[in-house]
């Protein structure tokens, strides 16, 4: 029995203000349904975060509704859970109907103790979905008020289970929470990631496979846990992430894992050197990446941005080293102009350069004394009360 994990979506995601829309519908397209066409999996679990936000986008909604179809027309089972992300109520819509067609969207607790059956062969698998939940939220459920913490919590949720569930089936808890030894991302939200909201390995003792959700970078957690991670990179610190989907093969209540990789639409990668190897770079090939700069150099650089964008269509940050701080591409200029009086850089070389990389000359003497001369004046009138 083959079972492809995958988790993570974020459909509709942005980043620096640009919108990933087209990058996950290439993932679909390119990696997630020819996946199906070609191991053709008895199911494909789904461990959370499928939207970005818990209000979705109408497009990143649009999205997913392609691939529901494209689901049911090939007679796969989804079983998903309801990640941080997702709005869990807004997802449960539909759910009864949607499961006759084999689209399982676990959203609350009260689906936990229901497992989702496959068999083949004579192999039996028990499919159970935990959706996100805070330890409030197990409380309420449990009617424990003395229930804190959210290993406490898990532990208490998933011990019915442990105890009822059929010796002779294989086990797959699907689990969208943070396991304490993992290693966390830029990009995954600082709510719970950590102390209080940590999740212990021996929590999910009982279950032979624990396909988790949540963290970005596909991982080992505990013997039998596995993160398979965002299919895209979704933080400049992921850009040494080998993006995949995790294909298991049960036989013999034994599990092999295959890593899927996944080639992106565009990758997130970060490139350094001086202005002017930047733009000779970019005019040897049109970089399409999304891109973190790092500009080298001593001399200040005179919008770097404009005069790089039309080689990096999609560069999102530059850091400038003359400037020794990340500047934000959305910072407006008087930001930059604070930083350049406060780093207290020589006046003359700005104007130097601004000549030399605008105008293509060099300015000269009279032109530099006016400049010193409106720019010692402007100064004076902001001291003044």
């Amino acid at each position: 029995m083959k079972i492809l994990h995958t988790s993570d979506w974020h459909l509709g995601r942005m980043i620096y203000g640009r919108s990933l829309l087209e990058d996950q519908a290439y993932f679909l397209e390119h990696s997630y349904f020819p996946a199906l066409e070609q191991h053709h999996p008895d199911a494909v679990i789904l461990a959370g975060d499928i939207f970005d936000r818990q209000i979705a986008s109408i497009d990143a909604i649009r999205l997913f509704g392609r691939v529901l179809t494209h689901m049911y027309e090939r007679g796969i089972p989804l079983i998903a859970v309801a990640g941080n992300h997702d709005g869990a109520d807004r997802l449960a819509v539909g759910t009864d109907l949607l499961r006759q067609s084999g689209i399982h969207l676990l959203t609350s607790l009260d689906t936990l103790s229901h497992a989702v059956h496959l068999e083949r062969d004579g192999q039996q698998v028990e499919i159970y979905g935990m959706p996100y939940c805070d330890p409030a939220a197990a409380r309420q459920f449990l009617g424990q008020e003395d229930l804190h913490g959210f290993d406490a919590a898990y532990r208490t949720l998933l011990q019915p289970i442990r105890e009822n569930r059929n010796p002779n089936a294989y086990a797959i808890l699907v689990a969208h929470c943070f396991v304490a030894g993992s290693q966390t991302s830029d990009s995954e939200s600082a709510v719970y990631v950590g102390g209080s909201g940590e999740v212990h390995t021996d929590a999910f003792d009982g279950f032979d496979y624990i396909a988790l959700g949540h963290l970005h970078r596909a991982q080992r957690a505990g013997r039998h846990g596995w993160y398979s991670g965002s299919p895209l990179k979704y933080s400049f610190d992921e850009e040494t992430h080998k993006k995949s989907m995790a294909l298991l093969t049960i036989e013999n209540g034994q599990c092999h894992t295959e890593l899927l990789p996944i080639e992106p639409l565009r990758d997130m990668r970060t490139i350094e050197g001086t202005l002017e190897e930047l733009l000779e770079l970019g005019k040897t090939q049109r970089q399409e990446d999304y891109l973190w700069i790092r500009i080298q150099g001593k001399t200040p650089v005179y919008l770097p941005a404009e005069q790089l964008r039309p080689y990096y269509p999609n560069l999102l940050a530059i850091q400038c080293e003359w400037l020794q701080q990340d500047t934000d591409l959305e910072s407006g200029q008087g930001r930059l102009r604070e930083q350049l009086i406060g780093r207290r850089i020589d006046e003359k070389m700005v104007l130097q350069e601004f000549f030399r990389q605008v105008c293509g000359t060099q300015a000269t003497e009279d032109e530099e004394q006016l400049f010193l001369e409106i720019f010692e004046q402007v100064q004076r009138e902001e001291t003044e009360p």
